[in-house]
Protein backbone atom coordinates (compact mmCIF):
# COMPACT_ATOMS: atom_id res chain seq x y z
CA UNK A 1 0.00 0.00 0.00
CA UNK A 2 1.35 3.41 -0.85
CA UNK A 3 1.40 6.26 1.60
CA UNK A 4 -1.79 8.35 1.53
CA UNK A 5 -1.07 10.62 4.49
CA UNK A 6 1.97 11.99 6.21
CA UNK A 7 3.11 9.91 9.17
CA UNK A 8 3.53 11.44 12.59
CA UNK A 9 5.58 10.52 15.63
CA UNK A 10 2.57 8.74 17.10
CA UNK A 11 2.42 6.46 14.07
CA UNK A 12 5.99 5.31 14.67
CA UNK A 13 5.14 4.66 18.31
CA UNK A 14 2.19 2.57 17.14
CA UNK A 15 4.36 0.67 14.67
CA UNK A 16 6.80 -0.02 17.52
CA UNK A 17 4.01 -0.94 20.00
CA UNK A 18 5.75 1.43 22.40
CA UNK A 19 3.47 0.81 25.38
CA UNK A 20 4.20 -2.90 25.33
CA UNK A 21 7.93 -2.23 24.95
CA UNK A 22 7.96 0.02 28.02
CA UNK A 23 6.45 -2.76 30.16
CA UNK A 24 8.85 -5.39 28.78
CA UNK A 25 11.85 -3.13 29.32
CA UNK A 26 10.88 -2.41 32.92
CA UNK A 27 10.69 -6.14 33.64
CA UNK A 28 14.03 -6.74 31.89
CA UNK A 29 15.74 -4.02 33.95
CA UNK A 30 14.39 -5.51 37.19
CA UNK A 31 15.72 -8.92 36.14
CA UNK A 32 19.12 -7.45 35.26
CA UNK A 33 19.28 -5.79 38.68
CA UNK A 34 18.41 -9.03 40.48
CA UNK A 35 20.83 -11.11 38.37
CA UNK A 36 23.64 -8.68 39.20
CA UNK A 37 22.82 -8.95 42.93
CA UNK A 38 21.98 -5.27 42.99
CA UNK A 39 25.22 -4.11 41.38
CA UNK A 40 23.94 -3.34 37.88
CA UNK A 41 25.85 -0.37 36.45
CA UNK A 42 23.90 2.49 34.96
CA UNK A 43 25.77 2.20 31.68
CA UNK A 44 24.81 -1.48 31.38
CA UNK A 45 21.18 -0.60 32.09
CA UNK A 46 21.38 2.00 29.32
CA UNK A 47 22.86 -0.48 26.83
CA UNK A 48 20.15 -3.01 27.73
CA UNK A 49 17.48 -0.37 27.25
CA UNK A 50 18.78 0.63 23.82
CA UNK A 51 19.45 -2.87 22.49
CA UNK A 52 16.31 -4.57 23.81
CA UNK A 53 14.03 -1.70 22.80
CA UNK A 54 15.45 -1.72 19.29
CA UNK A 55 14.95 -5.48 18.85
CA UNK A 56 11.47 -5.37 20.37
CA UNK A 57 10.47 -2.51 18.06
CA UNK A 58 11.78 -4.51 15.10
CA UNK A 59 9.69 -7.50 16.15
CA UNK A 60 6.56 -5.37 16.50
CA UNK A 61 7.05 -3.64 13.15
CA UNK A 62 7.84 -6.86 11.27
CA UNK A 63 4.73 -8.46 12.76
CA UNK A 64 2.62 -5.63 11.36
CA UNK A 65 4.33 -5.87 7.98
CA UNK A 66 3.48 -9.57 7.77
CA UNK A 67 -0.09 -9.03 8.97
CA UNK A 68 -0.94 -5.86 7.07
CA UNK A 69 -3.82 -7.62 5.26
CA UNK A 70 -5.27 -8.93 8.54
CA UNK A 71 -4.88 -5.59 10.31
CA UNK A 72 -6.78 -3.94 7.50
CA UNK A 73 -9.78 -6.24 8.07
CA UNK A 74 -10.08 -5.91 11.85
CA UNK A 75 -11.77 -2.96 13.52
CA UNK A 76 -9.23 -2.71 16.34
CA UNK A 77 -6.24 -2.56 13.97
CA UNK A 78 -7.46 -1.08 10.68
CA UNK A 79 -6.34 2.42 11.74
CA UNK A 80 -2.73 1.36 12.26
CA UNK A 81 -0.18 3.26 10.16
CA UNK A 82 0.50 0.46 7.65
CA UNK A 83 -3.11 -0.38 6.64
CA UNK A 84 -3.90 3.33 6.32
CA UNK A 85 -0.71 4.05 4.40
CA UNK A 86 0.54 6.69 6.84
CA UNK A 87 3.77 4.71 6.92
CA UNK A 88 4.79 2.98 3.70
CA UNK A 89 5.94 -0.62 3.50
CA UNK A 90 9.34 0.59 2.32
CA UNK A 91 9.71 2.80 5.39
CA UNK A 92 8.54 0.00 7.69
CA UNK A 93 10.98 -2.52 6.20
CA UNK A 94 13.87 -0.07 6.54
CA UNK A 95 12.89 0.66 10.15
CA UNK A 96 12.75 -3.06 10.90
CA UNK A 97 16.14 -3.76 9.37
CA UNK A 98 17.87 -0.90 11.18
CA UNK A 99 16.37 -1.60 14.60
CA UNK A 100 16.60 -5.39 14.36
CA UNK A 101 20.18 -5.63 13.12
CA UNK A 102 21.30 -2.58 15.10
CA UNK A 103 19.75 -3.87 18.32
CA UNK A 104 21.42 -7.29 18.02
CA UNK A 105 24.81 -5.73 17.30
CA UNK A 106 24.38 -3.29 20.18
CA UNK A 107 23.60 -6.04 22.69
CA UNK A 108 26.50 -8.20 21.51
CA UNK A 109 29.00 -5.33 21.44
CA UNK A 110 28.13 -3.55 24.67
CA UNK A 111 26.76 -6.37 26.85
CA UNK A 112 27.41 -9.96 25.79
CA UNK A 113 26.65 -12.37 22.92
CA UNK A 114 24.03 -14.25 24.98
CA UNK A 115 21.75 -11.22 25.17
CA UNK A 116 22.02 -10.73 21.39
CA UNK A 117 21.32 -14.42 20.73
CA UNK A 118 18.24 -14.36 22.95
CA UNK A 119 17.08 -11.20 21.19
CA UNK A 120 17.40 -12.89 17.80
CA UNK A 121 15.47 -15.93 19.07
CA UNK A 122 12.76 -13.58 20.36
CA UNK A 123 12.41 -11.87 16.97
CA UNK A 124 12.44 -15.09 14.94
CA UNK A 125 9.92 -16.98 17.09
CA UNK A 126 7.58 -13.98 17.29
CA UNK A 127 7.60 -13.02 13.62
CA UNK A 128 8.31 -16.25 11.75
CA UNK A 129 6.73 -18.90 13.99
CA UNK A 130 3.99 -17.32 16.13
CA UNK A 131 2.73 -14.81 13.56
CA UNK A 132 2.07 -17.31 10.72
CA UNK A 133 0.64 -19.85 13.19
CA UNK A 134 -2.13 -17.38 14.06
CA UNK A 135 -3.65 -18.18 10.66
CA UNK A 136 -3.35 -21.95 11.20
CA UNK A 137 -4.05 -23.08 14.77
CA UNK A 138 -5.37 -21.83 18.09
CA UNK A 139 -2.21 -23.24 19.66
CA UNK A 140 -0.41 -20.14 18.42
CA UNK A 141 -0.83 -18.60 21.89
CA UNK A 142 1.43 -21.28 23.38
CA UNK A 143 4.16 -20.47 20.88
CA UNK A 144 3.64 -16.72 21.19
CA UNK A 145 4.13 -16.84 24.95
CA UNK A 146 7.78 -17.84 24.40
CA UNK A 147 8.99 -14.62 22.72
CA UNK A 148 6.59 -12.74 24.98
CA UNK A 149 8.57 -13.87 28.02
CA UNK A 150 12.00 -13.61 26.39
CA UNK A 151 12.73 -9.98 27.44
CA UNK A 152 13.07 -11.12 31.05
CA UNK A 153 15.73 -13.66 30.05
CA UNK A 154 17.50 -10.99 28.02
CA UNK A 155 17.47 -8.73 31.07
CA UNK A 156 18.86 -11.49 33.26
CA UNK A 157 21.61 -12.30 30.76
CA UNK A 158 22.55 -8.61 30.57
CA UNK A 159 24.16 -8.92 34.02
CA UNK A 160 26.85 -11.11 32.47
CA UNK A 161 26.30 -14.09 34.76
CA UNK A 162 24.50 -16.29 32.23
CA UNK A 163 21.16 -17.85 33.03
CA UNK A 164 20.10 -19.68 36.20
CA UNK A 165 17.23 -21.50 37.89
CA UNK A 166 15.80 -18.19 39.01
CA UNK A 167 15.82 -16.82 35.49
CA UNK A 168 13.90 -19.92 34.42
CA UNK A 169 11.33 -19.34 37.16
CA UNK A 170 10.84 -15.69 36.18
CA UNK A 171 10.52 -16.76 32.54
CA UNK A 172 7.88 -19.32 33.56
CA UNK A 173 5.95 -16.70 35.54
CA UNK A 174 5.65 -14.39 32.53
CA UNK A 175 5.04 -17.33 30.18
CA UNK A 176 2.05 -18.55 32.22
CA UNK A 177 0.74 -15.05 32.95
CA UNK A 178 0.25 -14.38 29.26
CA UNK A 179 -2.44 -17.05 28.83
CA UNK A 180 -5.25 -15.64 30.99
CA UNK A 181 -4.19 -12.16 29.86
CA UNK A 182 -4.37 -12.87 26.13
CA UNK A 183 -7.30 -15.28 26.34
CA UNK A 184 -9.32 -12.45 27.89
CA UNK A 185 -8.32 -10.17 25.00
CA UNK A 186 -9.07 -12.89 22.44
CA UNK A 187 -12.52 -13.46 23.94
CA UNK A 188 -13.34 -9.75 23.98
CA UNK A 189 -12.33 -9.37 20.33
CA UNK A 190 -13.29 -12.86 19.14
CA UNK A 191 -15.53 -11.57 16.34
CA UNK A 192 -12.83 -9.20 15.16
CA UNK A 193 -10.22 -11.97 15.14
CA UNK A 194 -12.61 -14.22 13.23
CA UNK A 195 -13.15 -11.44 10.69
CA UNK A 196 -9.38 -11.29 10.21
CA UNK A 197 -9.12 -15.06 9.77
CA UNK A 198 -7.07 -15.64 12.91
CA UNK A 199 -7.39 -18.98 14.71
CA UNK A 200 -7.79 -17.95 18.35
CA UNK A 201 -9.13 -20.26 21.08
CA UNK A 202 -12.40 -18.33 21.65
CA UNK A 203 -13.12 -18.64 17.91
CA UNK A 204 -12.56 -22.40 17.77
CA UNK A 205 -13.96 -23.35 21.20
CA UNK A 206 -16.77 -22.39 23.51
CA UNK A 207 -16.54 -19.63 26.10
CA UNK A 208 -16.48 -22.35 28.77
CA UNK A 209 -13.41 -23.95 27.22
CA UNK A 210 -11.63 -20.59 27.08
CA UNK A 211 -12.47 -19.92 30.73
CA UNK A 212 -11.31 -23.39 31.81
CA UNK A 213 -7.99 -22.88 30.06
CA UNK A 214 -7.59 -19.55 31.84
CA UNK A 215 -8.21 -21.22 35.20
CA UNK A 216 -5.64 -23.94 34.52
CA UNK A 217 -2.97 -21.42 33.62
CA UNK A 218 -3.86 -19.13 36.54
CA UNK A 219 -3.47 -22.05 38.96
CA UNK A 220 -0.13 -22.99 37.40
CA UNK A 221 0.94 -19.36 37.65
CA UNK A 222 -0.03 -19.26 41.33
CA UNK A 223 2.11 -22.33 42.05
CA UNK A 224 5.18 -21.24 40.09
CA UNK A 225 5.03 -17.73 41.58
CA UNK A 226 5.87 -19.25 44.98
CA UNK A 227 9.01 -21.00 43.69
CA UNK A 228 11.40 -18.12 44.51
CA UNK A 229 10.71 -18.76 48.19
CA UNK A 230 11.51 -22.47 47.84
CA UNK A 231 14.98 -21.79 46.41
CA UNK A 232 15.77 -19.04 48.93
CA UNK A 233 15.58 -16.16 46.47
CA UNK A 234 12.70 -14.49 48.34
CA UNK A 235 11.31 -14.58 51.85
CA UNK A 236 8.05 -14.31 53.78
CA UNK A 237 6.99 -10.83 52.58
CA UNK A 238 7.13 -12.01 48.99
CA UNK A 239 5.39 -15.27 49.88
CA UNK A 240 2.43 -13.57 51.51
CA UNK A 241 2.25 -10.96 48.77
CA UNK A 242 2.41 -13.55 45.99
CA UNK A 243 -0.32 -15.62 47.65
CA UNK A 244 -2.56 -12.56 48.00
CA UNK A 245 -2.00 -11.37 44.43
CA UNK A 246 -2.33 -14.87 43.02
CA UNK A 247 -5.61 -15.62 44.79
CA UNK A 248 -7.07 -12.25 43.76
CA UNK A 249 -6.09 -12.86 40.14
CA UNK A 250 -7.44 -16.42 40.25
CA UNK A 251 -10.73 -15.13 41.68
CA UNK A 252 -11.17 -12.83 38.67
CA UNK A 253 -10.49 -15.72 36.30
CA UNK A 254 -12.98 -17.96 38.11
CA UNK A 255 -15.61 -15.22 37.97
CA UNK A 256 -15.12 -15.09 34.20
CA UNK A 257 -15.57 -18.87 34.01
CA UNK A 258 -18.90 -18.55 35.85
CA UNK A 259 -20.20 -15.58 33.86
CA UNK A 260 -18.88 -15.20 30.30
CA UNK A 261 -19.46 -11.49 29.92
CA UNK A 262 -17.53 -8.54 28.54
CA UNK A 263 -17.33 -7.10 32.05
CA UNK A 264 -15.79 -10.27 33.52
CA UNK A 265 -13.32 -10.64 30.64
CA UNK A 266 -12.23 -7.03 31.05
CA UNK A 267 -11.81 -7.62 34.80
CA UNK A 268 -9.40 -10.47 34.00
CA UNK A 269 -7.51 -8.20 31.61
CA UNK A 270 -7.22 -5.33 34.10
CA UNK A 271 -6.31 -7.60 37.01
CA UNK A 272 -3.57 -9.23 34.92
CA UNK A 273 -2.11 -5.81 34.13
CA UNK A 274 -2.10 -4.98 37.85
CA UNK A 275 -0.85 -8.39 38.99
CA UNK A 276 2.37 -8.73 37.01
CA UNK A 277 4.18 -5.45 37.82
CA UNK A 278 3.18 -5.73 41.48
CA UNK A 279 4.52 -9.28 41.67
CA UNK A 280 7.84 -8.39 39.99
CA UNK A 281 8.23 -5.25 42.10
CA UNK A 282 7.55 -7.25 45.26
CA UNK A 283 10.05 -9.91 44.23
CA UNK A 284 12.71 -7.26 43.55
CA UNK A 285 12.08 -5.48 46.84
CA UNK A 286 12.08 -8.68 48.93
CA UNK A 287 15.27 -9.86 47.25
CA UNK A 288 16.94 -6.55 48.09
CA UNK A 289 15.80 -6.90 51.71
CA UNK A 290 17.27 -10.39 51.96
CA UNK A 291 20.58 -9.16 50.58
CA UNK A 292 20.62 -6.21 52.97
CA UNK A 293 19.86 -8.48 55.92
Amino acid sequence: MTATAKSGFGDWLTLSKARIQSVSLTGALLCAWMASAGTLHLIDALHLSIGLTAMSCASAALNQIIEIDIDGMMARTRDRPLPTGRISMHQARAFTAVTGIGGAIWLAAFLNPLTAWLGVIMLITYCFVYTPLKRVTALNTVVGAIPGAMPLLIGWAAAGQGLSRMSGIIFAILFLWQFPHFLAIAWMYREDYERGGLKMLPNSSSSSATARQSIHYAIALFVISLSPVLIGFAGKPYFYGAVTLGLAFLACVIQFSISHTEKRARAVLISSIVYLPLLLALLTWDYSQLRAG
